[in-house]
């Protein structure tokens, strides 16, 4: 059982947001997790869709299989670093704020569990 990954590190989206996409894809096909991607117009599942091509390619080249036969396994979205910007605010102080950043990593095989 060969599992194949890809991994697209400091991708500047918050992780809550783009864990929605993450989970159209669990545990399905590659074909049908691209056709959700696609479908669902979110920032997620555009950043998301090219580490699943990238896990896809990594599984043709490495392992000669067709993508007919690959499943996504586990679809992980981590924390990453978050830069700390602030704005100015009345009477001399200043609002913090978090702009966020993800690590997405798709991992694809040939057996569905």
């Amino acid at each position: 059982m060969e599992r194949y990954q890809a991994v697209t590190r400091f991708c500047r989206i918050s992780p809550r947001k783009a864990r929605l996409a993450a989970g159209l894809i669990r545990n399905r096909s590659v074909i049908d997790a691209r056709l959700q991607l696609e479908a669902s117009g979110l920032k997620g599942g555009r950043l998301l869709s090219k580490t699943l091509s990238s896990a896809v390619a990594n599984a043709e080249l490495q392992g000669n299989t067709s993508r007919e036969k690959l499943f996504v396994k586990e679809v992980r979205i981590d924390e990453g670093p978050r830069l700390k910007r602030s704005k100015s605010r009345s009477r001399g102080s200043q609002h913090p704020f978090l702009k966020r950043m993800s690590h997405f990593t798709v991992v694809v095989g040939e057996e569905k569990e």
